[in-house]
């Protein structure tokens, strides 16, 4: 109980230090884990499961908002790739070149420091809210690819193998509807947050790793299950707050990991000045697949790290007597100091790009990628961006009346559904950056903006007006207190649900009783 408090205090303070100093809290974490280390603190196995049950759930919560069939793609599967055997070869020739380690230990060292963070680059596009940008699916599915070949190396050199059943694991997709109607049954309270844990660190945790797999993937794919439910969005949302309190665990558990000497501080400070190469390189990779250059640097930049996995990997190879526990600690380091760049740098990452656009431009490919294409409207008389009830009943209300309608939303089966229904709706994500440098509206005049996120809609509406845009803007608001934010942000008119609703209920008992 004491060692708690103690980690406790430390991971606020220092949390709160490094967020009034303008930086991500989990910087302050890893300085609170490695200052901890330095005063003979170590990590102990309650920690480790904490740590281990926010990885697991912040993956489960990346799942609920991604669809497979929007992961599997060129850039993705030869992106990865490719980066991964040119990093490798790269990381082997460095090591090997200026290092004191065998040829073998080298090699493992490499593979290590070739892969990125999943839960860096997970935590930081969700807190953006740009994991359904375009660049951030492209960044999550390479970084699933990675964790695939992280386990391949698991499986052929560390002391566990998947087991001749894990094929009973595909079952999880024939029981998706009982999945489903599961989360139909939990309803909306505590209960709903059980079934969101049971999935990640039961099903998706215990039930990987028992079967010789990895945890991390199974609680991302049992996410993934889920993400088209009407209801993933609301439970990803109740997982939240835990999931940020489990997760200063994986971060106070990396800096706890030990203390390097002198030399291994400047091996591990070595290592982080060769960041830049992994991101670089991801960059032109990623354009030779036609990717614009705006979405090439954001998804480099948030892959530019070193990774948990690397850890795991290189903890296998001091099992086997491969490798020193003192490189473990001194990856570890590399790891952290990792994470501390990479979570400011990727903050401004819009920033970077407006400031390095003129350069990085100039490599641009002529074609371009289909989902970074420009979108044009400008056969329309309004726009509605969000098609969920509100902006259906909007959509099909208005068409009625003789108004021709053009519709955004970003989800992409919800716009085929829409699309079989006779709708006009295009998919976009409201909250991609990128979406408003790429969108024409030519001469429409109004639009109407039904995502049901807050954020969402302050984001669109800053968009919206910071590109010069000057027709009307009308959108909904769920609480009283949102309508002046609302306005602040450039909305004309506001639709409050509550208000409204009220009046019509109670036009419509009026209508009845005149009807008596």
């Amino acid at each position: 109980m004491v060692t708690a408090t103690i980690w406790l205090t430390f991971a606020f303070f220092l949390g709160l230090l490094v967020r009034l100093g303008g930086l991500p809290p989990l910087v302050g974490y890893l300085i609170a884990g490695f200052i901890l280390s330095t005063q003979g603190y170590d990590s102990n196995p309650i920690l480790e499961h904490v740590a281990h049950a926010g990885v697991l759930v912040l993956l489960f919560s990346v799942g609920l908002k991604l669809k497979f069939k929007s992961l599997f793609h060129m850039e993705v599967l030869g992106g990865s790739i490719i980066h991964m055997i040119m990093i490798a070869f790269l990381f082997t020739f460095l090591v090997l070149q200026f290092l004191p380690l065998s040829q073998q230990s080298g090699i493992l060292l490499a593979i290590a420091l070739s892969f990125s963070s999943t839960v860096i680059a997970a935590k930081i596009l969700e807190s953006k809210r740009e994991l359904r940008a375009f660049h951030g699916r492209v960044a999550i599915g390479i970084l699933i690819m990675q964790d695939l070949a992280a386990v391949a190396i698991l499986s052929l050199f560390g002391s566990h193998t998947p087991s001749p059943w894990a094929f009973i694991l595909f079952a999880i997709f024939i029981a998706r509807p009982i999945i489903h109607r599961l989360l139909d049954l939990s309803g909306h309270d505590e209960l709903q947050i059980l079934y969101g844990l049971l999935l990640a660190l039961v099903l998706g945790g215990m039930g990987f790793e028992y079967f010789g797999l990895s945890s991390e993937l199974g609680a991302l794919i049992l996410g993934i299950v889920l993400a088209d439910h009407k209801r993933a969005t609301e439970l990803s949302n109740a997982l939240w707050g835990l999931k940020e309190v489990l997760l200063v665990g994986f971060f106070l558990q990396i800096g706890l990991t030990g203390h390097p000497d002198l030399n291994g501080l400047m091996i591990a400070a070595t290592l982080t000045l060769l960041l830049p190469v992994k991101g670089i390189l991801f960059f032109f990779i990623l354009l030779l697949f036609r990717l614009r250059a705006r979405t090439a640097f954001l998804t480099g930049l948030g892959l530019a790290t070193y990774s948990e996995f690397g850890l795991i990997i290189a903890n296998m190879g001091v099992n086997n007597g491969w490798l020193s526990h003192q490189w473990l600690v001194t990856l570890a380091v590399a790891v952290a100091f990792s994470f501390a760049i990479a979570a400011p740098m990727n903050r401004y990452a819009h920033q970077l790009f407006t400031y390095w656009e003129p350069l990085l431009r100039r490599f641009e490919t002529e074609k371009r990628h289909p989902d970074d294409m420009p979108i044009t409207i400008d056969q329309a008389d309004m726009v509605i961006i969000g098609m969920g009830r509100v902006g259906t009943r909007a959509y099909d209300h208005l068409a009625e009346n003789g108004y021709t309608i053009s519709a955004m939303d970003s989800d992409p089966e919800k716009v085929e559904k829409h699309k079989q229904e006779g709708r006009s709706v295009l998919y976009a994500d409201a909250d991609d950056p990128g979406l408003w440098e790429k969108l024409n509206l030519g001469d429409i005049d109004t639009i109407l903006l039904s995502m049901p996120a807050l954020e969402s809609k302050k984001f669109a509406l800053r968009q919206l007006r910071n590109s010069g845009y000057q027709g009307t803007i009308s959108t909904t608001a769920v609480y009283p207190e949102e309508l002046d934010i609302l306005k602040e942000c450039g909305a004309d008119h506001i639709y409050n649900y509550f208000d409204e609703v009220g009046v019509s209920f109670a036009e419509h008992i009026l209508a009845n009783r005149r009807e008596l």
